[in-house]
This record gives structure tokens, C-alpha cells and sequence, in this order.
């Protein structure tokens, strides 16, 4: 599926990834997911962005040296005025670290974190509309906020981007669809004491695969290691892994492929 038009606002629009070392970084994510990889802008340093069959994917920048972060995939959710929706995640208890800042002619752009911390990027589009193929192998399929419980968080996701919230009917299931136009395009899930310590709540990057089980041996081969040993799930055959500097993502053949 291709999708070069601009996003609807909330919609996830690019996925991007900070790590210590670009070039090793690059080797592997071309290796799993058959990436080409070109020059972007390098207003926060050294960027490449991810080509899939010539259309662009995901970016990939390097962290600076005196800054210590983990290495993470952050979703960025579409913006018609990022300096208006970093203004209302400011008074909605969220937080803006980075920006809004011009990425050249590409966009506007901020880092923000949402009340429990979870990380996410802002993107007003310029010349840079964003994922150009979604839901294809090596390509974004999904995004996901983990967190400890949905009740809160989601008030100021609705409160920043205008969702329409469709929660699952479970005692023992919190998870809350986040729909644009009655469209699904993101998930908030509830995971209690099985949100990972070290980690906190987080945005998850979900990427398609041709074969889930072959793709986390793959990961290992390269350098990588399995979190979640491949599963299935409504949404399809799923894992959770993690590259060679410890970000973390799903790959999974989705449900209906």
C-alpha cells in the first residue's frame, strides 16, 4: 500500500530511529529488511532515511557523543501546525524536549512525551509527506503506545489530536483503538506490571514481514536478539525484537496476508 498523500492530523505519519552507530545500524536494517539508504537533513546531526523499492520508509540519525540515550524508534504523529499541537501537549501535562524546529524544507517537526513519558515526535509536512508504503515487507504496519493502563493517557491523546477512541470490552484486555475519520491507525495498550522496568511506557514500531519466525532468526544472524519469541495474536504472527544497540520493534505477518 502506498501512501504518499498527507496524513490526516494523529495519524503516525514517519517512524524514526537515534543510535550510536549509523553505519553498523544501516548494515542491519538493510540486511532484515532490504533498505537503501540516502542523505536527510542533518539539522540533529548525521541522518540517512530508509528506502524500500525506492520509496521511502524510515530514518535513521545518529545520537550525539555527550548525550546519553538509549537508542528507540520514535513515531512521529502528523501535524497541520506543530508549534499549535506542542503548545496543547504542554497544557495537556505532556512534555517538548526538542523543538518545533524546521527540518530544512522536509517539515516542521518537535519531541514531545506524553504524561507517562512515552516518547513521540510531531510532523507538520513540508516537501517531506512522510512513510511512502505502509504494510508491505520491510515496510511500517502499526504503531503502539505501551503502557501501564489507557484510561489516563488516552484523555490526552484525545485531547491533543482529536481521536476518536474505541476501547476493547475486556476484563482482562486494555486496549483502546485510536481512529481518525473512523479509520483505525494506532493503538494505546494497557500491559500493568508487564511494562518493562527499564523501559517505562513506549511507543512500539510494528513492521511487516513475509515470515515472522524466519525474520527473529534473522535478527539473531545479524547481530540482534529475540525479546518475544514469535507468537500469534489477532493481529497475526508477531515478535518482539531488538538491533544491535538494543531499540526494539515488532515484526509481524499480519493477520489476513
Amino acid at each position: 500500500m502506498t501512501e504518499a498523500s498527507r496524513r490526516k492530523p494523529g495519524t503516525p505519519c514517519w517512524v524514526s530511529l537515534m543510535v550510536r552507530r549509523l553505519d553498523v545500524t544501516q548494515e542491519f536494517y538493510g540486511a532484515l529488511f532490504g533498505w537503501r539508504f540516502e542523505p536527510g537533513p542533518q539539522q540533529l546531526g548525521p541522518y540517512v532515511r530508509g528506502l524500500l523499492g525506492g520509496e521511502e520508509v524510515a530514518g535513521i540519525g545518529q545520537l550525539p557523543a555527550d548525550r546519553d540515550l538509549s537508542p528507540a524508534w520514535t513515531t512521529y504523529l502528523a501535524s497541520d501546525d506543530a508549534d499549535e499541537t506542542a503548545e496543547s501537549i504542554r497544557c495537556s501535562g505532556g512534555t517538548v524536549a526538542v523543538g518545533p524546529l524546521d527540518a530544512a524544507d522536509a517539515g516542521r517537526l518537535a519531541i514531545c512525551s506524553d504524561p507517562t513519558g512515552a516518547v513521540f515526535g510531531v510532523w507538520q509536512a513540508a516537501a517531506h509527506l512522510g512513510t511512502a508504503v505502509v504494510g508491505t515487507p520491510g515496510a511500517p504496519v502499526w504503531n503502539e503506545l505501551l503502557t501501564q493502563e489507557t484510561e489516563s493517557v488516552s484523555k490526552f491523546y484525545k485531547t491533543v489530536f482529536g481521536y476518536e477512541l474505541d476501547p476493547a470490552v475486556s476484563a482482562d484486555w486494555d486496549l483502546v483503538t485510536l481512529k481518525v475519520d473512523d479509520r483505525p491507525v494506532a493503538a494505546l495498550h494497557g500491559v500493568g506490571n508487564r511494562l518493562p522496568r527499564d523501559r517505562g511506557a513506549h511507543w512500539m514500531t510494528w513492521f511487516e514481514v513475509e515470515d515472522t519466525d524466519a525474520a527473529a532468526e534473522r535478527v539473531t544472524e545479524l547481530g540482534g536478539q529475540v525479546v518475544q519469541a514469535p507468537r500469534d495474536d489477532p493481529a497475526g504472527r508477531l515478535a518482539t525484537v531488538a538491533d544491535p544497540e538494543g531499540a526494539v520493534f515488532t515484526i509481524v505477518r499480519s493477520a489476513g496476508r
